[in-house]
């Protein structure tokens, strides 16, 4: 049993941030299920959304967040957003991150949703890798973090007094080892990894949903699931992300006719929002029974393609691909926008537990996250989680917390066969395209499994395949109550958005779900 003033959970850019502001302010305990390159925001590629230049504001900027969440953005954080990114991120250049620039000056590029230049970017389509190597640089030399690679927070822990840590199993020792601390963060990332075509790392499974779930969170919007219009098709299966940026940059989308089918479809054509870009490329596979479209890049320099794109360039050519001609993709589950909803601080309803980065529901995202603000609102809310830490913080659990999990080695096969089964069901059920008739059968089916979940309660793969079923509830018990389409969000049975549904959708342990009403104003509580 370790005690630390912070025990923060996962290694993205939320959580690496956190940890290195934390650091300043006491002893932090930095837990991550893999090693500590393994996220999404590693494998970011497009770059992070911040007004940077004379011909863009802050009001630009949250007119495109607005336009893009369709109607389900809560205004306050969202100015929060606008305002702080810029400062973050001159806060970042002045201890020495290094974004890519153009003949001097920062370099900004165009993606889906924005109608201005904004998204910086370094080593050219690496910006995730650049960013987080930067920051785990500093978290490697603060002398305060204590890092603990290949530990799976598997329980949060909480009293009378709110969350007093966490338990995690260390894969390496084989046993269960317990965290306590001033205040927790949680930063674990999302659920995109339980989908079957995914560009997410396989840890990306929503377990900290699922242990913010059972701790007793308020859980948000998590019907909305975004799936990335441009990631390769491969015959097996596997998705290789290629960044919205490269449309950004002029790349067209053609069906297998060669035709251009985005226009006419949105007056951005290929740089409309995500959710709109996605539905119309499926729309085309169905209608000509393909598997993918066509990402062309045949009228562009491919000079300046390989220059701009050198990571997804070599990553084509591995695959046989030419990226200076044409790129067949299809989409894939690319970021969960809804989850553990939270205050402008990233505090949840359980005193002393704080989100941040994916998994947190700040309100930003409403019903489709708009391009390259997911970086940003890690910087943004990671710093205003560790400030708001500094006067309330808990006092030390009375007594010691026992160990009470175990593992089993032999139930992994098991475990993995039902992660794969559950993959096809959301895919196939709970995808880009939903029915009442679909979710009726994913959600009968995942109770069904859940009934017969094999194992021990207090065992690792048992509980981690229980989590798996939980965040697959999670997703489709709101999209069959959410009956129109919105963002991320279709529904082929009620295809039109309905002003009925201007509403967050909350989910809590022992209530029923529950409407929220959208903030439209600056005050936080109205």
């Amino acid at each position: 049993m370790a005690n630390h003033d912070y025990i923060i959970i996962g290694s993205g850019l939320a959580g690496l941030y956190a940890a290195y502001r934390a650091s300043a302010r006491g002893r932090v305990a930095l837990l991550t299920k893999s090693n500590i390159r393994e996220s999404n925001s590693y494998f970011a590629q497009g770059g992070i959304a911040a007004v940077t230049g004379e011909d863009d504001s802050p009001f630009f900027h949250l007119q495109d967040t607005l336009a893009a969440g369709r109607g389900l953005c809560d205004h306050p954080p969202v100015r929060v957003l606008v305002n702080e990114g810029p400062l973050r991120v001159q806060e970042l250049i002045d201890e020495g991150m290094r974004f890519d620039t153009e003949n001097g000056t920062l370099a900004r590029g165009l993606e889906g949703g924005h109608h201005q230049k904004r998204i910086l970017h370094a080593g050219g389509d690496a910006t995730g890798r650049v960013i987080t190597d930067f920051l785990i640089n500093k978290v490697e030399h603060a002398p305060r973090v204590d890092v603990f690679d290949n530990h799976a927070a598997i329980d949060i822990l909480v009293d009378d007094d709110g969350c007093l840590g966490v338990r995690a199993w260390n894969f390496v020792a084989g046993r269960e080892e317990i965290f306590t601390g001033g205040n927790t963060i949680l930063a674990s990332g999302g659920a995109s990894a339980i989908y079957k075509r995914t560009t997410n790392p396989g840890t990306t499974t929503g377990d900290g949903l699922a242990l913010a779930y059972r701790a007793g969170c308020e859980i948000a919007d998590m019907e909305f699931v975004q799936f990335h219009p441009s990631a390769l098709y491969t015959p097996d299966g596997e998705a290789y992300l290629v960044s919205e940026a490269v449309r950004g940059e002029g790349a067209r989308l053609l069906n297998s006719q060669g035709e251009r089918f985005m226009l006419g479809r949105h007056e951005l054509a290929e740089l409309a929002p995500r959710d709109i870009v996605t539905q119309a490329i499926f729309e085309q596979m169905q209608r000509h029974g393909e598997q993918h479209v066509y990402l062309s890049l045949a009228h562009m320099d491919p000079v300046k393609i390989r220059q701009r794109f050198p990571n997804i360039f070599e990553k084509a050519a591995e695959l046989g691909l030419d990226m200076s001609d044409r790129l067949p993709v299809a989409p894939a589950a690319h970021y969960t926008v809804g989850g553990v909803k939270c205050d402008l601080a990233g505090r949840t309803n359980i005193p002393h537990l704080y989100v941040c980065g994916e998994l947190a529901s700040t309100g930003i995202m409403g019903a489709n996250r708009l391009a390259s603000n997911s970086l940003v609102e890690c910087l943004v809310f990671g710093k205003r989680a560790v400030e708001d830490t500094l006067d309330n913080r808990r006092r030390p659990p009375a007594a010691p917390v026992e160990p009470r999990f175990s593992i089993d080695a032999s139930r992994l096969p098991a475990s993995l066969a039902l992660r794969n089964e559950i993959a096809t069901l959301m895919m196939n059920d709970a995808g880009i395209i939903r029915s009442e008739e679909g979710l009726r059968h994913a959600l009968e089916r995942v109770e069904e499994m859940a009934r017969v979940l094999p194992g021990k309660e207090n065992e690792y793969f048992a509980r981690a395949t229980a989590n798996l079923l939980l965040v697959a509830e999670l997703i489709i018990r709101p999209a069959l109550l959410r009956r129109e389409s919105r963002g991320g969000h279709f529904r082929s049975d009620f295809p039109a958005p309905d002003d009925r549904y201007l509403a967050h959708i909350i989910q809590q342990r022992g209530k029923e779900p529950r409407s929220l009403p959208v903030q439209t104003t600056n005050d936080p509580t109205a």
